[in-house]
């Protein structure tokens, strides 16, 4: 990837703001000097960072194509409804909603088209990797919505479906969410719609961490099972921070009311302009390419992950993240992740599945991004179980990290 306009955005700012330039610069140099392994981040390209900087930005545009609330927006309603086109095409969904500000709204949105304060949903438990937005007591979701809670097996850590059903039959949820923030296997839409369909429930997909996969075709597509589809823009998708939702036509007012007006104002029309930008990246064979080199890496770290003595939860992944227990190494996911992160290694600490401990999250989609591939997971395994280890030195590790980094430029000069 190349960042032919970074050199004249920044001479423009250095000149005006230097203190803000200083931290713009110092966030890059972040970027290109550590790795980063949160499986929620990604590198988004140079063709997504124009668009965010656009004219776009200027514009105000409430409402939908054809039907703003301001004046002046001929254009942009051209560059939506690009973005929408897109989506449909690329996810095969009758309908997309793209003016969701980020994945929490856009299951605020779906929750808002298809519920009522009060009613009964079934989501997968905070503890065994659901999200702040599956009933989350300090969330919205937790507050407004009686939240029933699934897990997963104990031995296995795979979702436990028989537990789902039980639930399901006798609780009756107005609505199901399948999705997760820490699961690394893929989910079975096609039992959730069975369950669902015999409780007479709406069945809402969580897509936020694999949809990008799904463009890419390395992860099975939510969109023919669920009711509605909520998902970001950014992680895997590579694309600006942002969200979306899909569903069928029959939903489709219902959605894009509770986008706007009820939950949303104006929309971001330069950030759904990059939403664009990236729907048309994920549409090519690069990417196609791109998704499956992703998982692969996934896996390989995996598996040199557990060579090292790391506990893998549910013994692998089929995705671009990595959940493990550093424990038979000697420390907690806390402690784990200071360490990593005095040597350059950025991740996450996550929930374990039946433990009071905390555990690390790994994504790949940025590493793959800069370029990496099987033998850099293998090398970067190695360094981080040396680091949790304590048989690393962080000033050590440091360099190391720097050296690897080094030869994968995020953004080349």
């Amino acid at each position: 990837m190349s960042v032919t306009h970074a050199p004249q955005t920044a001479d423009v700012l250095t000149r005006q703001d230097p203190e803000l330039a200083e931290i713009l610069l110092g966030e890059l140099h972040r970027q290109s000097s550590t790795l980063q392994l949160i499986a929620a981040e990604n590198f988004c390209s140079p063709a997504v960072l124009a668009a965010l900087g656009s004219a776009l930005a200027n514009k105000y545009a409430e409402g939908y194509p054809g039907a703003r609330h301001h004046g002046g927006c001929e254009i942009v309603d051209v560059a939506e409804r690009l973005a929408v086109d897109r989506a449909k095409s690329l996810f095969g969904a009758e309908h997309a909603n793209v003016q969701s500000h980020s994945g929490s709204s856009a299951v605020l949105a779906a929750y808002a088209a298809l519920l009522r304060p009060g009613d009964t949903v079934l989501a997968l438990g905070l503890p065994y990797g659901g999200h702040l937005t599956h009933g989350s007591p300090a969330n919205f979701s937790g507050r407004w919505f009686d939240f029933v809670p699934y897990g997963v097996d104990a031995e296995t850590g795979l979702i436990d479906h028989e537990q789902v059903r039980t639930l399901a039959r006798t609780h009756r949820p107005k609505a199901i969410v399948c999705g997760s923030i820490a699961y690394p296997r893929h989910i079975d839409y096609a039992f959730f719609r069975e369950v669902a369909d015999e409780v007479g429930a709406y069945l809402i997909a969580d897509a936020a961490h694999p949809i990008g996969l799904v463009a890419g075709g390395a992860a099975p597509s939510p969109v023919p099972y669920a009711d509605v589809v909520c998902a970001t823009t950014h992680k895997v998708l590579r694309g600006p921070r942002g969200g979306m939702i899909l569903c069928g036509g029959e939903l489709a007012e219902r959605v894009d009311r509770a986008v706007f007006p009820f939950t949303q104002g104006g929309a971001q029309m330069h950030t759904i302009a990059a939403k664009a930008v990236a729907f048309g990246e994920a549409a090519t064979p690069a990417f196609a390419a791109y998704a499956h080199q992703v998982v692969a890496n996934a896996r390989i770290l995996a598996a040199a992950l557990a060579d090292e003595g790391i506990v893998v939860t549910t013994g692998g992944t089929d995705t671009h993240l990595v959940t493990a227990d550093p424990a038979p190494l000697g420390v907690d996911g806390r402690a784990a992740r200071g360490r990593l992160a005095a040597a350059g290694m950025v991740l996450d600490c996550c929930a374990l599945p039946h433990a009071d401990t905390r555990g690390l999250r790994l994504g790949t989609a940025a590493v793959t991004t800069q370029g990496m591939a099987e033998k850099e997971m293998e090398r970067i395994a190695a360094l981080l179980a040396g680091v949790v280890r304590g048989e690393v030195e962080s000033v050590r590790a440091r360099e190391e990290v720097r050296d690897l980094v080094g030869g994968f430029p995020p953004y080349p000069a």
